[in-house]
């Protein structure tokens, strides 16, 4: 299942609301990891974003929960304008709130993305052993989202991906890729050693920096060319 919820508006459009929450990240003294403001709003945007459009959204409102303190906020925002501008989003409003009253000894925000989704638009593939997979990007968490950015999937690829006809695509949080494959494909049940490839399955992988594709093997080359290095082929083990 995936993480959002979706809400019929009428016979042609549904609503598409998806979430992200971010704790100890950010400048307080007890932060576990420490990064500026604008950094942890790109972060956050960026898994709520990626959640809404691989649901079939396009988002259209962002409302941001900080908890950060006042200061944040500008920063915050700044963050999630980052991720609008790699999405070519343009005149997408942004509101929220701040909690002004109490100072937190951590950082934390949360953050919905609110999309529209054509009735008629399919996100869905099912499991089929004539489906081949893949993840774009690596998993990681904490310190290696700063460290090792450059094994980030850019927002821009999955975008361009998801926009390709008959296949699915499915960000990974931070209960790794293994669990992932359990949430598309319900009818049936895998485990680590039915995942062949180079990527630790059952990592975190933190703000989405990767995501699973599943698409059909005359697809396979068109993917390829758009992911470049980021591409990391999975063989389903039958």
């Amino acid at each position: 299942m995936r993480d959002i919820v979706t809400l019929q508006l009428n016979s042609e459009e549904s609503l598409i609301i998806a979430s992200d929450n971010s704790g100890g990240i950010g400048l307080k003294e007890l932060d576990h990891v420490h990064v500026s403001y604008e950094i942890v709003g790109y972060y956050s945007f960026r898994v709520a974003a990626m959640e809404c459009i691989a649901g079939g959204g396009n988002p259209v409102s962002v409302v941001l929960h900080n908890f950060c303190g006042n200061g944040a906020w500008t920063n915050l925002v700044k963050g999630i304008q980052r991720g609008f501008e790699e999405l070519k989003l343009d005149c997408v409003p942004v509101t929220g709130s701040t909690e002004s009253n109490f100072d937190l000894q951590q950082s934390a925000i949360g953050l919905l993305v609110i999309g529209k989704k054509p009735i008629l638009k399919n996100t869905e593939i099912a499991y089929s052993e004539q489906l081949k997979y893949a993840v774009i990007g690596l998993p990681l968490v904490g310190n290696e989202v700063i460290e090792y950015g450059e094994h980030i999937v850019p927002l821009s690829v999955f975008l361009e991906i998801s926009k390709l006809s008959n296949i699915m695509t499915w960000p990974v949080g931070s209960k790794g890729i293994l669990y992932e494959f359990n949430q598309m494909f319900t009818n049936r049940e895998f485990t680590k050693n039915h995942l062949i490839t180079k990527v630790d399955v059952l990592k975190s992988s933190g703000p989405a920096t990767c995501f699973i594709v599943a698409f059909h093997p005359e697809q396979e080359e068109e993917i390829k060319r758009m992911s470049g290095s980021y591409f990391y082929a999975i063989e389903i083990i039958r």
